[in-house]
């Protein structure tokens, strides 16, 4: 039997860029990125995936499904995009706003970018138990955003990679902090100064991704883990609480890493800017209209 509860019946709250059912059975709230335009994190998907997170947080780890609260247990991030989980940062607006010198609207965007990672690592304020599943390339902020589960579920063709550094910048959202907790800070700095884009398989002998599956098997990997983690869920998260007070992650540390990322993305060249913008015509490849969203319908 389907325990999916439909979209139309879940939420008050309409959202453009992000598509979202509730497994009744499960207790666990699917939220899939279907962003308009470039693959990336734009600020619509920002503001839909802030909202989300925010309805969750104030509603003490529920939210309303047919008018009715419904505490949640486990929440999945993944992407309706084929091959890409999301490309990371809107490389546009960045370009854009250096060109002009504007640190305003670069720090406002660095702040949503925060706040879209926040609540998520911070369990919502809540013990709800976070799961990204990554289908096709995670790249920049797309994998700072999978960094911030407790689980990472991975499909064999998937990728993940840093590639801030080819254009003389680093990834100021969270990249250094939350690899730090998988792998070491030491293997951290390499792998964010190297710009080399990983494997799924490569990342799953590191350490850095947990689960690896066949192509097309990742939503399957998901049921299948959350119905063996509830089984003995309660011991599950006080091993998670309590690597969270050995490795804490604050809100400040990351608004001021954010920060040293604003200052450092200021100071790029005109050649920084040029190979970003090669950078930008390749997200402009994997460009998304209403016609090809599979949430526009919804959305209408």
């Amino acid at each position: 039997m389907n325990s999916f509860v439909s979209i139309e019946n879940l939420l008050t709250a309409e959202y453009s860029q992000l598509g979202i059912r509730y497994d009744n059975e499960h207790k666990t709230l699917w939220a899939y990125m279907a962003p308009l335009g470039r693959p990336c994190f734009t600020k619509g998907l920002l503001t839909d995936i802030i909202d989300l997170h925010a309805l969750i947080a104030n509603n003490e780890g529920s939210v309303p499904v047919d008018g009715k609260l419904q505490k949640l247990e486990y929440a999945v991030l993944a992407s309706k995009v084929p091959g890409i989980f999301n490309l990371g940062g809107d490389l546009n607006v960045f370009r854009e706003c250096i060109i002009a010198g504007d640190r305003e609207t670069l720090s406002y965007y660095a702040t949503l970018c925060i706040e879209n990672i926040w609540l998520r690592l911070d369990h919502f304020r809540s013990d709800i138990t976070t799961i990204s599943l990554i289908q096709g390339q995670a790249l920049g902020g797309g994998m700072e955003a999978a960094l911030t589960a407790d689980v990472i579920v991975a499909e064999r063709s998937a990728t993940m990679g840093l590639p801030e550094i080819l254009f003389n910048l680093f990834p100021g959202m969270g990249a250094l902090s939350l690899l730090a907790r998988r792998v070491g800070m030491r293997k951290a700095e390499e792998m964010v100064l190297s710009g080399n884009i990983y494997t799924a398989e490569k990342l799953f002998e590191m350490g850095v991704v947990d689960i690896l599956v066949e192509d097309g098997a990742g939503d399957q990997a998901v049921h299948q883990w959350i119905s063996r983690n509830r089984k003995c869920r309660n011991g599950y998260q006080a091993v998670q609480r309590a690597k969270n007070v050995m490795q804490p992650i604050s809100y400040q540390e990351l608004m001021d890493i954010a920060n040293i990322w604003v200052d450092a993305a200021l100071k790029l060249t005109d050649r920084d800017l040029k190979l970003m913008a090669r950078l930008v015509r390749a997200q402009n490849c994997h460009s998304i209209t209403t016609d090809t969203n599979p949430f526009s319908k919804m959305a209408a």
